[in-house]
């Protein structure tokens, strides 16, 4: 009988002898337990240092029915599998006359084109920035000389933002999808546990492998990338798209693109908004980075400084400010990482998390954001909040020396609004830092609150607000600033056609809910036009 056991509960010290533990649980002989599947495993740390690994397994049970329904009966957290119901794809309407575009090569992009691959639809993927071998070397030369490639660095590029970042695939959403977008990732040379921790993650370097390897699968099925194949511009004939203009001259005839464009292509914001597409301003998030010694976030979420049998400790933290409304949180926690130039447009600074699978560098970083709202932007314009990121990006470029240094403060000297003379832990932010007072390089509403959710923080965590711990600003691309609004089957409503997708689109946070996304969508874009005759 096929099992699924939720919630089992075993000392981490037991893991390596998880099937011998299921067995004296079951009272059945461990070879009986056959196709052992992880679907989930989460770390319970309330007893600390005593820490327990949380299970959900998938695994066929070889007794006979009696025994296997009495053991169903007496074991907490065990059922049958359910069956699932087959995928009906609806068969189309139309008949492509052209082979579909995929715009941009990030995560929903690639998950996009390599749906319409699998079926047969030859998809041609244009991506602005590099193959991600190129990228990884001008993303460098940005960290060692500030020499910036406005269409190849930390955003643009193979693989998209998250490709410079963790590789984290946390996600909140609860969609069919997730398992393809994880076995695809396995498939193409990520960590198998990624299929079960509640936290994976697939580290800067191996991901830069992965997604060469997606990219190779897509053109082994007949699809085709193209780097350094910026669209800048859509041509079309009675509200229908017909072609895709590519670096500014070449016409690519096409009547079904998804635009995957990631949330920092702000010229390509700026020509759909002159199409007269519909666009709306949304809300998102902007704050600083902050780091402390890796030991001490273990010793507070472990017990212990090191731990042998689990890996760098993470944390979540959420703050409500009562007298503004306004939230605070923890965004994209890399554990042993370090912080990164991430600009994409001259004379501004951004930064952002990275670390590599091992997550070994024994510093801490993560973003600790505030909200911003519409009303916190100066016009009723779409593209009002991406003028916003913008001010607040050229006002840390100044602050940093106007050389893509980034300005750092001490988390007690922000507290007490004073320069940094000296920094206890020097900060890991590339290219350098210049010590600034950070409060000048944040709306005012959004460093008041900064304040505030620090020193809540510092109780949670003790030391979160110590003399260890640094701040570099600015981190502005939690999320994109506007939403390119679609109907039910996936098109733009100003544009029959044209599928907007993923995080750029407005409507995915992170790389598996961007992925997911462009799934969908390829499915939308799939369920209207067949594959050409």
């Amino acid at each position: 009988m096929d099992l699924l056991w939720s919630n089992l509960k075993i000392p981490v010290e037991e893991d390596a002898f998880l099937k011998t533990t299921m067995a004296r649980k079951l009272k059945v002989p461990e070879q009986s337990i056959n196709g052992l599947r992880f679907l989930r495993r989460s770390l319970d740390a309330r007893k600390k240092p005593l820490l327990a690994f949380v299970y959900t397994l998938q695994f066929s049970l070889d007794v006979p029915r009696t025994q296997g329904n009495r053991i169903l009966a007496r074991v907490s957290g065990l059922k049958e599998m359910p069956i699932e119901a087959p995928v009906i794809w609806p068969k189309p309407s139309k008949t492509l006359t052209h082979r579909p575009v995929v715009i941009g090569a990030g995560p929903s992009g690639y998950f996009a084109a390599l749906a319409l691959a699998r079926r047969g639809y030859s998809p041609l993927v244009l991506e602005r920035g590099d193959a991600v071998e190129d990228r990884t070397q001008k993303v460098q030369e940005f960290w060692d000389t500030g020499k910036l490639d406005s269409e190849s660095n930390v955003q643009f590029g193979e693989g998209g933002a998250g490709t410079f970042s963790d590789g984290k695939l946390t996600t909140r959403i609860q969609d069919r999808r997730i398992s393809v977008v994880l076995e695809t990732f396995v498939k193409h040379g990520a960590p198998a546990e990624i299929h079960y921790l509640a936290k994976p993650h697939i580290g800067t370097d191996i991901l830069k492998d992965v997604v060469k390897r997606i990219r190779q699968e897509i053109e082994s099925l007949g699809g085709e990338v193209r780097f350094r194949a910026k669209v800048t511009g859509l041509k079309t004939s009675s509200g229908r798209l017909r072609a895709v203009v590519v670096n500014g001259e070449e016409e690519i005839p096409a009547e079904a693109a998804v635009l995957a464009i990631g949330h920092s292509a702000r010229d390509v914001y700026k020509y759909l908004f002159d199409m007269n597409l519909t666009l709306e301003k949304k809300s998102f998030a902007i704050g600083l980075r902050v780091e402390h010694p890796q030991a001490l976030i273990n010793q507070s979420q472990y017990g212990v400084e090191v731990h042998p049998h689990v890996g760098p400790a993470d944390y979540q933290l959420t703050y409500k400010d009562v007298s503004t409304g306004r939230g605070a949180y923890a965004f994209c926690m890399c554990p042993g990482g370090k912080v990164v130039a991430a600009a994409s447009e001259e004379g501004g600074v951004v930064t952002n998390g990275m670390s590599e699978y091992a997550r070994d560098s024994a510093i801490a970083n993560s973003a600790i954001v505030v909200t911003v709202g519409t009303d916190d932007f100066p016009t009723t314009h779409p593209l009002a909040g991406l003028e916003f990121q913008r001010e607040w990006e050229h006002k840390a470029f100044i602050a940093g020396g106007s050389d893509y240094k980034a300005p750092a403060q001490r988390v007690v000297d922000f507290l007490e609004r004073r320069v940094t003379d000296r920094f206890e832990m020097l900060p890991t932010y590339y290219p350098g830092i210049r010590s600034y007072e950070l409060h000048e390089v944040l709306p005012g509403a959004v460093g008041d609150v900064l304040d505030r959710a620090l020193r809540v923080f510092n109780g949670k965590i003790k030391g979160f607000a110590g003399d260890k711990a640094n701040l570099t600003g600015i981190e502005t691309r939690t999320s994109s600033p506007i939403r390119i609004v679609r109907n039910t089957q996936g098109e733009s409503i100003a544009l029959a056609g044209l599928y907007p997708a993923g995080e750029g689109a407005g409507y995915a946070g992170g790389i598996t809910s961007a992925a997911v996304d462009g799934i969908r969508i390829a499915e939308f874009l799939m369920a209207q036009f067949a594959p050409i005759e």
